[in-house]
């Protein structure tokens, strides 16, 4: 990642795609299952669907809990804003209409496997990263930059760990 003197409210991403050898439906039953998605992830701790809800669609809402040294310890309810079955899952963090993210998986099959690319935006709604600006308004750039390179490490990971499983005979 390069640096681009990003600041919060300029809505800021990060994407991150893997070529996997294995069928797009594979593939898509481990990125739409929340409750795989702690293993995969080196933040979040646990996923749990709300309001009765037993899978991904449009509207549904899910609660995560996560935890990062600096952070510490926090959870979120998220509302799966697109779903496409096989191609496309997203969701927004916290209040929809003005998310403090944005994250997407999007599936793209052919030559007998699939690429997988994982998207976040950040903001423009406030996060617990707003807390850190807040308190050093002037490392604004920094703050940002270096929890972009943060997702980004975090998204490489876990794609990895999708992949794994998905290639695992």
């Amino acid at each position: 990642m390069r640096w681009t003197g990003a600041r919060y409210t300029d809505k800021p991403t990060v994407e991150v795609r893997t070529w996997i050898d294995a069928p797009p439906e594979r593939v898509w039953a481990l990125v739409s299952d929340i409750g795989l998605m702690p293993s995969t992830s080196d933040e979040l701790r646990s996923v749990e669907w709300l309001d009765g809800a037993t899978g991904p669609a449009v509207g549904a809402r899910f609660l995560g809990r996560s935890s990062h040294e600096a952070y510490g310890e926090w959870a979120t309810t998220s509302y799966v804003i697109e779903y496409e079955p096989g191609r496309v899952f997203a969701w927004a963090v916290q209040d929809p209409a003005e998310p403090s993210a944005i994250w997407r998986f999007r599936l793209h099959p052919g030559d007998g496997g699939t690429e997988l690319s994982e998207w976040m935006q950040m903001g423009p709604g406030r996060s617990g990263l707003s807390v850190a600006i807040d308190r050093m308004p002037e490392k604004e750039e920094k703050i940002v930059f270096v929890r972009l390179r943060e997702f980004e490490h975090n998204m490489t990971v876990t794609l990895e760990r999708i992949k794994q499983l998905a290639e695992a005979d």
